[in-house]
């Protein structure tokens, strides 16, 4: 539970605005990016701008949507999963922002690719066969489509119409997925991309396809219109997986990435608070900020005493303190925390933890990512 010392210096520490480019968010907390599959044809509904809303109600900083597909025909792989492309899917992510913005939140889409992530004949479109750097998958099973330079520019493009779509709709940044094994971080990681072209090789050909999505992002939306990137070294079904094994290997990537745009690094890890890196206690997102100079956002098991795996197997998680939390806060380790699977069970957990009242706090219970609320 959060002892009553820690309430006061939660409202304290969390309360604190932070700029993101022209986006100034009210405070601290960010919801983090969740699948759930609860828009048919890609269209998201009344019910899902109600989920958001929810939690903007509640309290939340920013609120960064569930992963997105972008315009791309091997971008994705469930027909529940919302586009970010085509005349009704927009509309409906209009009404989301407007639902959003009516209750005093920040919103930003995620834009993502699966690449070969992407199940074989799986919609939205079937005949699409899985894409990426070098047409094979995490697992190395069945072998997908390697990317022409022609593949490559179209999802550049699609990106970058996202981007644009987004700004145009009223949202207020956006996130690049680049983590978890999907498209983008297949690029990055060398157990993924074989490739022998430009694309493909040391890290600095690695990393060009992401540098090229987010330039093209960049130029595709005004100054201050905020763009993130969400990183991990983690994979999909592969948790020890590391696309950078020092820090020297790691400012090889950020650098790039942050002189092509990047406003903000939103560092994935299982648990906030394990170190990247023998030598330091620094967690993946101390890091960033440290090499790249830009803002992060942690993410990991914030408020919950087990971590996610748990949650795939039915297991419960209970409430967890957040002084280590606010300990690396204080001391400006990062700068924003994203909130998961605490945010998913109750939608008032920043109020509540803000006005200290973590006896009210919610359990998380798995059965709940298959609710609509």
């Amino acid at each position: 539970m959060i002892s009553s010392d820690s309430a006061a210096r939660a409202a304290q520490v969390l309360s604190r605005p932070f700029s993101l480019g022209g986006l100034t968010v009210p405070n601290r907390v960010a919801m983090a990016p969740m699948t759930r599959e609860f828009s048919p044809g890609g269209v998201p509904g009344a019910d899902v701008a109600d989920y958001y809303a929810r939690r903007a109600a509640g309290g939340v900083g920013l609120i960064i949507t569930e992963g997105t597909y972008v315009d791309h025909a091997a971008a994705g792989t469930s027909a529940n999963v919302p586009r970010f492309h085509g005349a009704d899917a927009l509309a409906g992510w209009g009404r989301v922002v407007e639902a959003v913005h009516a209750a005093g939140g920040r919103i930003m889409p995620q834009l993502w690719h699966v690449g070969m992530a992407r199940a074989v004949g799986a919609p939205p479109f079937p005949d699409a066969p899985p894409s990426g750097p070098s047409g094979v998958s995490l697992s190395e099973g069945p072998e997908g489509h390697t990317m022409t330079q022609q593949d490559l520019d179209d999802v550049v493009a699609a990106f970058a119409e996202g981007a644009a779509a987004a700004e145009r709709l009223g949202f207020d940044g956006i996130e690049l997925h680049g983590a978890h094994g999907y498209l983008i971080d297949q690029f990055l990681w060398s157990g993924t991309n074989r490739r022998s072209d430009g694309y493909g090789g040391d890290l600095d050909a690695r990393t060009r396809f992401a540098v090229e999505i987010v330039a093209a992002c960049r130029a595709a939306v005004s100054a201050g219109f905020p763009i993130l990137f969400r990183m991990s070294q983690w994979k999909m079904g592969n948790y020890e997986a590391r696309i950078a094994e020092t820090p020297e290997e790691l400012d090889a990537i950020v650098d790039p990435l942050a002189a092509a745009g990047v406003d903000a690094f939103h560092c994935s890890t299982r648990r906030y608070w394990l170190p990247e890196f023998e030598g330091s206690d620094l967690n993946l997102a101390g890091w960033v900020k440290k090499l790249s100079g830009k803002p992060t956002i942690t993410v990991g098991s914030v408020g919950l005493d087990k971590e996610f795996i748990g949650s795939f197997k039915g297991e419960p998680a209970g409430v967890s303190g957040i002084d280590g939390l606010l300990d690396r806060l204080e001391r400006d380790e990062f700068d924003l925390v994203a909130v998961g699977r605490a945010l998913l069970g109750d939608p008032q957990w920043v109020a509540k933890v803000l006005d200290g009242r973590d006896g009210d706090l919610v359990p998380f219970d798995a059965s709940m990512l298959r609710s609509l609320s």
